[in-house]
């Protein structure tokens, strides 16, 4: 919490208003709204609300990486990594809904890598369903996890349909409810769709944000490398388990394609993959210096972003 706090203090000095795009989902729309009076009065709220996600999310994937023994021994990299990466961009410690689903995804992550040794799965596959079916209530491209967990469950588990419909019946009980209450209030007509826009996201950033690009490209190559390296060495379930963070990453690297917008928060969605991957970056190098040039590195460009370019 510390580290996160000293990489994220200029969060609490300069706390920004967070504003919501088209494709925002109304539960987004809605907590704006609700937090507009208190916010007027202390914009810091949204700094705390946001920092509080990131500090949840980075404990959460602790411990899925632990729980799973996606590494050789228990390790808080990952939920290090998560804190400073998402520390190298402003818009991705500000609060935005791409920021609050990615507490969801964590959990149909864990939820995934957990079926293999699931003896009634259906309720888990409903639930994940669910769960991202209520996530495009915050931002709707974010739907296209669903692809993650059909994927997911073709790798992790043999083919039973049954077990596939259960997914598609908990993404679409949100929207059964939703249109209920829609019907039952009489604003069915008023409600809009949010729709997905198919474009190429543009990126206008500063040096500074692609020097920040090429250490979390760098640290993303070398995981791979040592994660591939000992792959033989994990029982199955492991490497099933890291294949599911790789299509995590793939599928998260999609999403910035379904937007109207070119903001640059949407990316954060690719923090918790990229976090996993890049703690076998620090843990099993033999000889520290390059991971340690790179995390130093990492944290001198996070604080030139956020203490002097501000």
């Amino acid at each position: 919490m510390l580290y996160g706090f000293v990489l994220k203090l200029p969060l609490f000095l300069h706390p920004a208003v967070p504003q919501h795009e088209m494709l925002d989902g109304f539960l987004y729309k809605a907590l704006l709204q609700w937090l507009a009076p208190a916010g007027a009065k202390a914009p810091v709220i949204y700094s705390v609300i946001a920092f509080l996600f990131l500090y949840i999310q980075a404990v959460s994937i602790n411990g899925l990486v632990n729980s799973q023994r996606l590494m050789q021994k228990n390790n808080h990299l990952a939920g290090m990594c998560y804190l400073l990466m998402t520390s190298l961009f402003a818009d991705w410690y500000q609060l935005s809904s791409s920021l609050i689903i990615n507490t969801l995804l964590i959990w149909v992550l864990s939820k995934l890598t957990n079926l293999h040794n699931n003896n009634n799965p259906k309720s888990s596959l409903f639930n994940a369903g669910i769960i991202i079916g209520f996530a495009t209530f915050f931002y709707f491209p974010s739907i296209a996890f669903l692809l993650l967990i059909i994927v997911g469950l073709g790798i992790t588990r043999p083919f039973r349909l049954p077990e596939w419909l259960m997914v598609l019946l908990g993404l679409l009980a949100p929207y059964y409810f939703l249109g209920a209450w829609l019907f039952l209030s009489g604003n069915w007509k008023g409600y809009r769709f949010p729709g997905i826009s198919v474009t190429v996201p543009v990126f206008n950033q500063s040096a500074w944000a692609y020097t920040a690009i090429i250490f979390i490209f760098l640290t993303v190559v070398i995981g791979i490398y040592f994660i591939q390296d000992n792959m033989r060495r994990q029982v199955v379930q492991v490497r099933k388990s890291w294949n599911l963070i790789f299509l995590y990453l793939l599928v998260a690297l999609f999403i910035p394609f379904l937007n109207d917008s070119h903001r640059f928060d949407y990316w954060i969605l690719t923090a918790v993959p990229i976090s996993i991957i890049s703690g076998a970056a620090f843990l099993y190098p033999e000889r520290k210096l390059v991971p340690g040039i790179l995390h130093w590195g990492m944290v001198a460009v996070s604080l030139v972003v956020n203490y002097y370019l501000r």
